[in-house]
């Protein structure tokens, strides 16, 4: 199971623990990163994992690649975003079109990618 604690004290400021892990979240940017920031960077870094994964299974050199992920909210409401782009750069390197393909259909599995093509039921209890 995974599990995240979430404290707020005062303001728009949350400390997330997870794991041996602590980090800031800040609606308003200042003292951290957003929490639509934290969505499409757990988006892409989970992308990354499963690219890493696929070269490494397949034995191909990837020695570097950079990943970026936009979205805008939607101005029609409810607020959320409708699309993200997650652009992947792979440094000059070339793959033929099918093996770019099969990484794109492997990538495409990453549990985050899945978590929100699915729309998972969120169900918020307050004590």
């Amino acid at each position: 199971m995974y599990r995240v604690d979430i404290a707020n004290s005062a303001g728009y400021t949350f400390k997330v623990k997870t794991k041996e892990c602590e980090f800031s979240v800040d609606m308003k940017g200042a003292q951290g990163v957003t929490p639509p920031d934290t969505l499409l960077a757990s988006l892409g870094t989970c992308v990354g994992v499963y690219i890493r994964k696929y070269v490494e299974g397949a034995k191909l050199a990837l020695p570097e690649f950079n990943i970026s992920v936009e979205a805008d909210y939607d101005k029609a409401g409810p607020l959320c975003f409708r699309k993200i782009n997650v652009n992947v750069d792979l440094k000059g390197l070339e793959f033929d079109e099918r093996r770019l393909g099969a990484m794109l259909g492997f990538v495409k599995n990453c549990p985050v990618h899945n978590t929100l093509k699915n729309n998972p039921e969120i169900e918020i209890k307050m004590k």
